[in-house]
């Protein structure tokens, strides 16, 4: 749905037979007016479908979409295309998340909150499949995606271009709060960094960010799942942006 909304360029949905309810009725009333096939089959022959184009472990729901990947853009596109929109853009850049589920959860959290674009490595990074495609909820539909073949030199094109560079990490000194609420700071062009839950943010990045914020913790567990943790950064950004 969020991708015939966003006018992408679908070839053909499949629906497993049996498979009814509001949802599919309006998705087929919906294909028809974008003169897209709509095609029932079987259940055998659609969970062979499912496995051939999602993997072994997929859960479509029923529905299938088979349709272009996702447009992606440099990041000289990616900025270009910001500043022509506004001012001050927000970023979001992942270094080493290699889960596709928390890709498709940062990028809905980012649609969500505002940001106007997200920033992907080549190498070290979970791939636009199914996978993260349905954990965003049709979110990389919608905003931008660049791809890059060295985040460290995509980050300094942002710097150079008069982006903030905020570094997600749980070992900085001071917590999100303090850093946020410097003068201003929330109204410049900014992109957030977030690592791996493991191995967290590559020093190379890291020496490229130029503030780096920690979520202070209070309960037992020492760390929060990445997603997770962008998600707050990112609202609170949003929410003092609303508020100056």
């Amino acid at each position: 749905m969020e991708a015939l909304a966003a006018g992408k360029q679908i070839e053909k949905i499949f629906c497993q037979y049996g498979t009814e309810g509001a949802a599919i009725t309006a998705l087929r009333i919906q294909a028809e007016k974008a003169n897209i096939p709509f095609a029932q089959m079987d259940k055998r022959k659609f969970q062979t479908l499912e496995r051939e184009v999602c993997g072994e472990n997929a859960h479509s729901q029923g529905i299938i979409a088979l349709m272009q990947s996702v447009k992606t853009f440099s990041i000289g596109e990616l900025i270009d295309k910001s500043f022509a929109a506004l001012d001050n853009p927000l970023f979001v850049a992942l270094d080493s998340i290699t889960d596709p589920h928390n890709l498709g959860a940062i990028a809905r959290s980012a649609e969500c909150a505002g940001f106007h674009g997200l920033i992907l490595p080549d190498l070290k990074a979970a791939p636009l499949g199914g996978t993260a495609m349905k954990a965003s909820a049709g979110a990389l539909q919608h905003i931008p995606v660049a791809k890059t073949g060295s985040l460290t030199k995509a980050l300094e094109d942002c710097r150079n271009a008069g982006f903030r560079i905020l570094a997600l990490e749980a070992e900085a000194k001071g917590d999100y709060n303090t850093i946020l609420d410097t003068d201003g700071l929330a109204e410049e062009p900014l992109v957030l960094v977030v690592g791996s839950e493991g191995g967290g943010i590559q020093p190379a990045v890291r020496r490229i960010c130029t503030d780096a914020l920690a979520i202070p913790l209070h309960g037992k567990i020492s760390s929060l799942n990445a997603s997770v943790a962008a998600g707050i950064l990112m609202f609170e950004i949003a929410r003092l942006r609303r508020e100056t």
